[in-house]
């Protein structure tokens, strides 16, 4: 591949640091002291722009694992975020705009940017704190008609969830290989998550002979979805470590999932999980707080709200190791039975390093959000 060649201009990077209320004193101990970056476009700075020109905003929601400034770290053989807005801008695919980086990763590796009682008010600080907070320090375009966002993984799903149920907010949204079909993308992983978390079990297993434990407080705390110290113990061993496996990873992102989607203040940690932790049996009442989430069965329900975007881009690879693309199709088929216009895009590659993508999705925003 040929080494990159950067820009005479690239716009500028700036970091600021937000103070969030509503981060403050959040289940898990995270900071609410944040840093917030922005892309602003070499139109910002340019005379002929007008010393009041005013700019559409794009908020980059990044995925699991990830923090929005991490979208700006150099990259071997491709460009950032930043370098790709730019670059788009320069070969007139899209016109300026600004873009925006929140940090909301967690302690449990991310979030699915909703509110939850065991994570943190994460919907409420993007649009009622990080929002109001960029149209202060920047010239933007305040309003939803010029605002929109866009991500990929859990980014991708919490741009889908916000332009269901945050309308008043987005005006446009771009779902990359956003979770969806949560039949598919999670409830196959938890066997593996139920072995990992079976290490922290006490007492541990032994060979021999195994009597049904009976009807016991214990047995009916696990057939509830409660957890019997196990997930706890895991959680701190994996807080402790300087480089988690794979398998932990996973299962702290279930774990996150269940955070998201089935908290309880009166369960142990704060949620409930779907399965059986020594069976791995579902338990259905669990399973269907989590269907409530799933974007696939939102979208009659939120129906109005979405009719009045003025663009919905979603897109995923056909061989996305995660199986997201069957929940992709069965989206954009309820989008298309519900009479919503989105466009719908499939290419051949799975779920990893597809930010080659934005080079579709950032035009359709900008075309959907310009004055």
């Amino acid at each position: 591949m040929a080494r990159k060649r950067p820009l005479r201009n690239a716009g500028t990077v700036v970091v600021l640091e937000h103070r969030s209320s509503l981060l403050a004193d959040n289940p898990l101990g995270d900071p609410h002291v944040r840093r917030l970056a922005a892309w602003l476009p070499p139109a910002y700075d340019r005379r002929s722009g007008g010393p009041g020109a005013r700019f559409p905003v794009l908020y980059d929601l990044v995925g699991f694992t990830g923090a929005g400034i991490a979208h700006l770290n150099w990259r071997p053989f491709s460009d950032n975020v930043a370098e790709r807005a730019a670059r788009l801008v320069h070969d007139g695919r899209m016109g300026p705009a600004i873009i925006v980086f929140p940090d909301c990763f967690t302690s449990l590796g991310g979030n699915q940017y909703v509110n939850s009682t065991a994570i943190g008010r994460y919907a409420d600080y993007l649009v009622d704190e990080i929002v109001p907070f960029v149209d202060r320090e920047f010239r933007t375009l305040a309003a939803r008609e010029h605002r929109g966002c866009f991500g990929k993984s859990s980014g991708g799903y919490g741009a889908m969830i916000h332009g269901m149920k945050y309308t008043r907010h987005w005006g446009a949204v771009a779902n990359h290989s956003g979770d969806a079909y949560f039949d598919f993308v999670y409830r196959s992983d938890w066997p593996n998550t139920l072995d990992e978390l079976a290490r922290h079990r006490r007492p541990a297993r032994r060979a021999g002979r195994v009597t049904p434990p009976g009807d016991t407080p214990a047995e009916r705390a696990l057939a509830q979805g409660l957890d019997d110290g196990r997930v706890r113990r895991f959680l701190e061993s994996v807080w402790k470590k300087h480089k988690p496996s794979s398998a932990e990873v996973h299962a702290i992102m279930n774990l996150c999932m269940a955070a998201s989607y089935d908290p309880d203040p009166q369960a142990p940690l704060g949620f409930r999980l779907p399965f059986h932790l020594d069976t791995g049996e579902l338990i259905e009442q669990r399973w269907r707080r989590w269907l409530a989430h799933d974007p696939v069965r939102l979208v009659a329900r939120h129906a109005a709200d979405l009719r009045r975007l003025k663009g919905i881009y979603i897109d995923c690879g056909w061989r996305d190791q995660y199986r997201i693309h069957y929940g992709t199709r069965q989206l954009s088929r309820r989008l298309a039975a519900a009479g919503i216009a989105h466009r719908y895009e499939e290419f051949d590659d799975d779920h990893s390093d597809v930010d080659y993508r934005m080079d579709v999705s950032l035009p359709f925003l900008y075309r959907a959000l310009r004055p």
